[in-house]
């Protein structure tokens, strides 16, 4: 009997053509209801001279299969492989698969809109230096020397060297300094405005896009950020003006037929009167729509340019006027493409980028 099982189940081992068929074989041999486990489970009603000898040939048997399963799994697995190689192969006479196009980031893309939109109104782009003094930055805008935007908590000084070729961190200093010897990085591209004005004569029309820097990170604060800021200088210019192009700009950006603006009263040092703009807006547990409902989003602040920052830049404020504004780059592309977290800007996450990125 011992014979034609082995024969048997090698036999079916030789003749499989397959690793899953190998498998399925394994089991139906040795497996918990397999044919050889079944035979091993009648060594029990045998009288203990013919179990020795029955027990000693079934394990014989078994070690035979195993044997000839691993010699036929790795046969098979050989097999297996190389046909799989022949089939995958690369025919390189072929062109390579061009790379994927990249994206454009959120930033540069709401930066572009906004310089469209503001260059059909006839306002051109100025651009300063990111590491700015404290003349320029503070001095020049009218903001006084206690305001709290001067503070370490607000501001990146940097440190510099003075006559003597010592380093010294400016806002820790005891020492007055001149506002042009200390450096910082600048809070924003309002002295771009300052450089441009000392630099030409009125009038002007422009708006000034930029990186800006401050001591601050959350959901909706990050170190560094984008501003456009935009300001015109001309004679006769008042807050109608500034109004109108203000709401015709939100019209164009958010891409509505209409959308609701309302000023409030505020206070920056460098314009008076000064408002914040806020635009309306519906808000619901899972979104956000611009240009309808009972709610209202601020969106940026605005002005008419104080006349000690008109003086400064070596403008009569008796003979011109003019307005300006500014807005926060991410705060608009978060809006109108409902991107949820500031951060995520500037995690470099390519994923991020394939999904909120826009085609070249």
């Amino acid at each position: 009997m011992t014979q034609p099982l082995l024969t048997e189940a090698l036999t079916a081992i030789d003749a499989s053509t397959s690793s899953a068929a190998l498998e399925e074989l394994r089991v139906s041999w040795l497996g918990k209801k397999g044919k050889l486990t079944e035979e091993m489970k009648t060594l029990g009603g045998l009288d203990p001279e013919a179990r020795k000898a029955r027990g000693a040939e079934l394990n014989e048997i078994k070690n035979k299969i195993t044997e000839a399963l691993e010699a036929k799994k790795t046969a098979l697995g050989s097999a297996e492989l190389n046909a799989r190689l022949a089939s995958e192969t690369i025919d390189i006479t072929l062109p390579a698969t061009p790379a994927p196009a990249g994206k454009i980031h959120p930033v540069t893309q709401v930066t572009e809109e906004i310089r469209a939109i503001f260059a059909q109104m006839g306002f051109g782009v100025a651009e300063g230096p990111d590491i700015e003094d404290a003349e320029h930055n503070f001095d020049a805008l009218n903001i006084p020397a206690h305001h709290p935007a001067r503070q370490m908590h607000d501001t990146f000084y940097l440190k510099v060297s003075d006559d003597g070729g010592q380093m010294m961190d400016d806002r820790n200093s005891n020492i007055q300094h001149p506002s042009s010897n200390i450096r910082l990085l600048r809070t924003h591209t309002s002295p771009v405005q300052i450089r441009t004005m000392q630099a030409g004569k009125p009038p002007f029309r422009f708006i000034a896009p930029g990186s800006t820097y401050r001591c601050d990170s959350d959901l909706t604060h990050t170190p560094m950020f984008h501003q456009v800021e935009g300001f015109v200088v001309d004679k006769n210019i008042h807050m109608g003006h500034l109004k109108g192009c203000l709401a015709e700009f939100l019209k164009t950006f958010f891409e509505l037929d209409h959308v609701p603006v309302r000023f409030r009263p505020s206070f920056f040092p460098f314009t008076e009167p000064s408002a914040e703009v806020d635009i309306g807006c519906k808000r619901s547990r899972d979104e956000l729509k611009i240009g309808e409902g009972n709610d209202w989003l601020e969106v940026m602040g605005c002005g008419m340019i104080h006349p000690n920052v008109l003086k400064n830049c070596g403008i009569d404020p008796n003979e011109w006027q003019g307005f300006a504004f500014g807005m926060g780059i991410e705060r608009l592309a978060m809006l109108k493409y409902g991107i949820p977290d500031l951060r995520t800007f500037f995690e470099s996450d390519a994923r991020w980028l394939e999904h909120y990125g826009f085609g070249a």
